[in-house]
């Protein structure tokens, strides 16, 4: 009997939740969701009061679910909500505003990339001074001079996080060994990049979680990777936003 209504439904041009569920791999409780929260049109009912859905809701179905990938629930959920209400300009600045924070990751990861292949690490090595306190270190002045910024520049780096030098036990001296004199070029290349020193934050901090600027490559590559993995999502839910809308009239 079940069945039977399922078709006459289908014949008529109409799905129930399970066939809405079952065609994208969902539960008919995600689809109850998903209209409840704006994604989906409003379903119409049966005189008993079961919801209806149509090709239409299909449409948005497939469209939510490609916007996914490339802009998270909660702008696809924005993107679909404003559609559905109308406001199809406020959707299309959602995806505007997404692409914008995409060519800002793109920005930043290539000025990390120009950060570290200017970071030699011969000239790195050119600022170490053998002192009493151990191999491989450098004082402020020295390191700020040849960095050509001033020491209060490297104290200001450090009390944002983006430096970590030492003190010496009997001078009170700072002492910047290999990681800090590599933490200290970094920045300084991603300043001269026009980045603000929170934004450098938590690319040192990704530095020294990889132990190094070596080890960063695998991570930058990963990095690039899923910028084009999200650019390429964006595109296949631009083309389904495209065909829901059409659809819609």
């Amino acid at each position: 009997m079940v069945a039977d209504v399922g078709r006459k439904l289908q014949n008529e041009g109409r799905l129930r939740p399970v066939d809405l569920a079952r065609g994208h791999g969902l539960s008919t409780q995600a689809v109850r969701n998903y209209e409840e929260a704006g994604i989906l049109p409003a379903a119409g009912r049966t005189p008993h009061g079961y919801r209806v859905y149509t090709p239409l809701h299909a449409s948005a179905l497939r469209a939510f679910l490609a916007l996914l990938p490339g802009h998270g629930h909660r702008t696809a959920t924005a993107i679909m909500r404003a559609v559905n209400e109308g406001a199809v300009d406020d959707a299309f600045r959602l995806v505007d505003e997404s692409h914008a924070e995409l060519l800002d990751d793109r920005r930043t990861l290539r000025a990390v990339e120009r950060a570290l292949h200017d970071l030699d690490p011969a000239t790195v090595s050119e600022t170490a001074v053998q002192t009493g306190s151990g191999p491989g270190v450098t004082f402020i002045g020295p390191l700020a001079g040849r960095l050509g910024i001033r020491p209060a520049t490297l104290r200001k780096w450090e009390r944002a996080g983006l430096v970590r030098p030492h003190r010496d036990p009997l001078t009170g001296y700072r002492v910047y060994d290999e990681a800090a004199v590599r933490d200290a070029r970094l920045t300084h290349q991603l300043r001269r990049g026009g980045h603000l020193l929170e934004q450098i934050a938590p690319l040192i901090a990704q530095v020294r979680e990889a132990g190094g600027l070596e080890p960063l490559q695998d991570a930058l590559c990963d990095w690039r990777s899923r910028l084009s993995a999200r650019g390429r999502a964006m595109l296949a839910g631009a083309a389904e936003l495209e065909a829901y809308l059409r659809e819609r009239g």
